[in-house]
């Protein structure tokens, strides 16, 4: 019975430790090649924010026109005043993903043993320096509250300057999102999207809070990139972009964090990530 019992919470630490900070941190040194030192904040960029923007605004477009600009509007007014989660299959969403970047991306059970979920790119291939994908979530300022959100949490992701994103679908932290989500709604249009809360996405790189770290056995072929989403970006494309700020009293741009390919990656790969530091 206990052994049993240890069974079980060594299988849920396995699977845990491969996106829990603390043990990715002191298990760094073991190889070098899981961790990418920048000098700064400015100097964690592989590409720069405008090649970031331009990607994300090729797909979002394509999109919206799969999906159509009126369908879009009335599928988040409907979801939000009914309470529901929109649950829909999206068919074009595969192919507006291989028709704008010229690949596509899946959850799938990990290759990493006892790591559970992982992405593998399914279709396509994927160019040195893509965005491959977003890491969703709600992002709180480093002053912002997030205790009990983080309780047992193995999606909380920390950017350079303190920012944590919280891409946990589930519980109390896919509770707070829709919130946040729902209070920033702008009259028919939405300013993020809730559907990656759910098994089908309708932004289909919203699934970055799946790729596991790299580790010895399987060297990254991803890296995570800061990007603030510039106050000029389209209203009508903002439903797509899967991050919201916890409070409105924070007064700068929308961070978001996406997934940048270190090399060409093939269709049948999965993606696994690596950490940066700063170092003085």
């Amino acid at each position: 019975m206990l052994r049993s019992a240890l069974n079980r919470v060594q299988n849920k630490w396995k699977s845990y430790r491969h996106r829990f900070v603390p043990w990715v941190v002191l298990n760094l040194s073991k190889n070098e090649k899981t961790l990418r030192q920048v000098t700064d904040r400015s100097k964690d960029k592989l590409v720069s924010d405008q090649e970031v923007s331009a990607s994300l605004l090729q797909l979002f477009r394509v999109l919206l026109r799969s999906h159509g600009t009126d369908h879009g509007e009335l599928r988040g007014a409907q979801s939000h005043l009914l309470g529901e989660e929109t649950t829909e299959q999206h068919p074009c969403k595969e192919d507006a993903m291989l028709r704008s970047l010229g690949f596509c991306i899946a959850r799938k059970p990990s290759t990493l043993p006892f790591a559970g979920t992982g992405v593998f790119v399914t279709k396509g291939c994927v160019p040195k320096g893509a965005t491959v994908a977003m890491y969703p979530g709600t992002v709180y300022q480093a002053y912002e509250p997030i205790l009990l959100q983080s309780i047992r949490n193995p999606f909380v992701f920390r950017c350079i300057d303190g920012v944590l994103i919280d891409g946990n679908d589930k519980g109390i932290s896919k509770m707070v999102f829709k919130s946040c989500s729902g209070r920033d709604r702008m009259g028919p249009f939405m300013m993020s999207d809730t559907s990656w809360l759910t098994s089908s996405p309708q932004n289909p790189l919203a699934v970055g809070q799946y790729v596991n770290n790299c580790s010895n056995e399987y060297p990254a072929n991803v890296c995570y990139q800061e990007f603030d989403v510039p106050i000029k970006f389209p209203i009508k494309l903002r439903q797509y972009l899967p991050n919201v700020n916890y409070s409105t009293e924070a007064q700068r741009p929308l961070r978001c964090v996406v997934l940048v390919s270190l090399r060409d990656i093939t269709a049948g790969e999965e993606l696994f990530s690596n950490y940066f530091t700063i170092v003085r």
